[in-house]
C-alpha cells in the first residue's frame, strides 16, 4: 500500500542544499553557501530580480525541461472475485435430492436444487420471496413474479401488482412444465429471487439432508467479476463513485475499470484486545474482461489516480536548487554559461516536478547539482 500523497510529496521535495563553485558569485545580495558535500545552489536574487549574472563553471550534468501530462497515482491491494456471497435457506419441507456443483451458473427459470425430486427455481428480482402467492394478493412481489412469467414465455395476464385468476392460469402452466403440482399458487421457497444469474459458491447441505426449517442449503454470488479494494478513511478522496482506475492482474496485465460503489466497513481486530478499524471499500466491476478469465480468486493491485496536471513544464526533482531567501530555482545552461531562474513548483510525481518560471520553455537545458 502506497504512502499518503502528502508524505510522498514530502519525500520528492529536494532537501535545502548549498553548493560552492570554484569562486563566489555575488550580485545584488546573492550569496553562495557551502554545506558539507551537498551540491545544490543557494542563490539570493535581491531587488525582486529573477536572474543572476552568468557564471563560467558548468554543472556536472544537465536535463531538459519537458512538457507533459503529470499523473500522481496511489496503489492499493484488492481482491479479485465474484463479490459477496448470499446464503440460500431451504423453505420447502422435504429431503434434498439434488444439489448443484460449486461454480455452476444458474439462469432464470432453471433449477437451483431439488427437494423430494421437485425443483427450487431461480427467477430475477430484488424483492425476496417472503410469502406464498395466490389469487387476491397484491404487491411488488406479485409484479416481480408476473414479469418473470412473461419473460419465460407465459402470457394472457397483465403485469401489475395484482394476482388475478389470469395470473393463476399462467402459474399452473408453468407448474405443469416444471413437474410441480398445478395449484395456481407459488408456495414460499419454491422460487428464489436474485438480481440476475447466480454462481454457486459453496454447497453446505448435500443430498439426503432434510430441509424446510430455514437451514442453509448453499451460498451463491453474482456471475460478474469484480475487485474489492479497501482503503484507509484518510484516502477516501481517491475512491469516489464513477472514478476510473486501473487494475494490475497477477500476470502484469492492466485492466481499466470504474468504481461502481463505495461502502464503509468496520474490520474487527484479530486480537480480542485490539480496536476495530473503519475502512472504505471500493467495488470495481470488471465485466467480461479477458484478463480475468480463468482466475477464480486473486490478489490484484488497484491504481487510483490521485492528481493529474495536463500539458505542464516539468524537470527532475533533483534539478531544483534551494534559494537563500526561500523557494526554489533552476540553473539554466546557455552554451558555456549558466544563470539561475526562480520557479514556482506544482505537482510532484514520479521523480519529476511541475514548474513555471520566466523564460522557461520546453527544451530548456537545466543543470543537475551533484
Amino acid at each position: 500500500m502506497s504512502a499518503p500523497l502528502a508524505d510522498r510529496v514530502a519525500e520528492d521535495r529536494p532537501p535545502v542544499r548549498r553548493r560552492r563553485r570554484g569562486r563566489a558569485v555575488a550580485a545584488a545580495g546573492a550569496v553562495v553557501l557551502a554545506a558539507g558535500t551537498a551540491a545544490a545552489a543557494a542563490i539570493g536574487f535581491g531587488g525582486g530580480g529573477t536572474d543572476t549574472p552568468a557564471v563560467s563553471n558548468l554543472p556536472p550534468a544537465t536535463a531538459q525541461v519537458t512538457r507533459q501530462t503529470m499523473l500522481d497515482t496511489e496503489e492499493v491491494s484488492g481482491d479479485l472475485g465474484y463479490g459477496a456471497t448470499t446464503t440460500l435457506a431451504g423453505r420447502i419441507q422435504g429431503v434434498i435430492t439434488k444439489v448443484p456443483l460449486p461454480g455452476a451458473v444458474v439462469r432464470r427459470g432453471r433449477t437451483i436444487y431439488r427437494v423430494d425430486d421437485k425443483p427450487v427455481v431461480l427467477m430475477y428480482g430484488t424483492v425476496a420471496a417472503y410469502r406464498t402467492l395466490g389469487p387476491g394478493d397484491k404487491g411488488a412481489d406479485v409484479r416481480q413474479l408476473e414479469r418473470n412469467l412473461k419473460a419465460l414465455g407465459y402470457a394472457g395476464f397483465p403485469v401489475d401488482d395484482t394476482y388475478t385468476w389470469l395470473t393463476a392460469t399462467a402459474v399452473r402452466q408453468w407448474q405443469r412444465h416444471m413437474g410441480l403440482p398445478q395449484t395456481g399458487q407459488v408456495e414460499q421457497g419454491r422460487v428464489v429471487f436474485a438480481p440476475g444469474r447466480i454462481r454457486i459458491d459453496t454447497v453446505t447441505a448435500g443430498a439426503n439432508r432434510s430441509t424446510g426449517g430455514g437451514q442453509e442449503v448453499l451460498r451463491y454470488t453474482g456471475t460478474s467479476r469484480q475487485v474489492t479494494a479497501r482503503l484507509e478513511v484518510s484516502r477516501q478522496r481517491l475512491a469516489r463513485k464513477g472514478v476510473k482506475v486501473q487494475v494490475r492482474m497477477p500476470n502484469g496485465k492492466k485492466v481499466t475499470g470504474r468504481v461502481a460503489g463505495i461502502h464503509t466497513v468496520v474490520e474487527q481486530p484479530a486480537d480480542p484486545g485490539g480496536q476495530a478499524e473503519t475502512l472504505i471499500e471500493a467495488v470495481i466491476p470488471l465485466g467480461g474482461s479477458r484478463a480475468a478469465a480463468g482466475i477464480e480468486a486473486a490478489v490484484v493491485t488497484v491504481i487510483f489516480r490521485a492528481a493529474e496536471r495536463k500539458d505542464v513544464l516539468t524537470v527532475p526533482v533533483a534539478a531544483l536548487v534551494a534559494l537563500a531567501e526561500g523557494g526554489y530555482g533552476v540553473e539554466v545552461v546557455e552554451g558555456s554559461t549558466t544563470r539561475y531562474v526562480r520557479v514556482t513548483t506544482g505537482l510532484f510525481a514520479n521523480g519529476r516536478v511541475e514548474i513555471t518560471g520566466d523564460g522557461l520553455k520546453e527544451g530548456t537545458t537545466v543543470g543537475m547539482p551533484r
